[in-house]
């Protein structure tokens, strides 16, 4: 069984292919992919806080103080 070394340029080379160079298809999509990324966070951060609210509601007791 023969190994083949990998080589620096090997690792180069596959990896400006999987990401793109710097003025490549990354670069071009970068603020489109930022944007989508904060409406991500912003959705995720809204839907946590109104079922969070909501289960607040279902789960408060109310107390009614009388005075005689």
């Amino acid at each position: 069984m023969v190994e083949e070394r990998i080589t620096r340029q090997d690792l180069e080379a596959e990896l400006r292919a999987t990401v793109g160079e710097e003025d490549g298809s990354i670069g071009d999509r970068r603020s489109s992919l930022i944007l989508a990324a904060a409406v991500a966070a912003t959705v995720v951060v809204a839907v946590a806080y109104w079922v969070g609210r909501r289960a607040g509601h279902r789960r408060s007791t109310v107390v009614e103080v009388r005075r005689f």
